[in-house]
């Protein structure tokens, strides 16, 4: 239930803050989702990843077919990547791992003010 909770959390402050705030922001504040919510840090990392990574490819696919623009496939043919579907799914994937980054350290931020038990080995 966190999974779901943090990745629709993602998904909603990408789509809606991210055209407000530069991205590093956007990355601060899924951090902090993840601080709050709170669930093992792998399964962090891979709700931040695929909140953010999802947002940021559909937005890429989004504008690209409804504008139908060729910058796209200009921009992809200036990097030598072949097409603009292949510059959208490397922008897929700094986000996956921008947001998964960012969760994963708001899990271990918050893992570190975890209390820890006392005498574990009295007994």
């Amino acid at each position: 239930m966190k999974f779901i909770a943090l990745t629709l959390l993602s998904v909603l402050i990408v789509v809606f803050l991210n055209p407000i705030f530069p991205y590093w922001i956007v990355m601060i504040l899924i951090g902090i989702g993840a601080f709050l919510i709170w669930g093992k840090p792998i399964g962090a990392f891979f709700a931040g990843a695929l909140g953010m990574g999802l947002a940021w490819l559909g937005q890429t696919v989004f504008l690209s077919m409804t504008t139908n623009s060729p910058l796209p496939d200009q921009m992809a043919e200036i990097m030598d990547l072949g097409s603009g579907v292949t510059l959208s799914a490397i922008t897929g994937f700094i986000g996956f791992l921008l947001g998964g980054f960012s969760a994963l350290s708001g899990c271990l931020l918050r893992n570190l003010f975890k209390r820890k038990p006392n005498n574990i080995y009295k007994g």
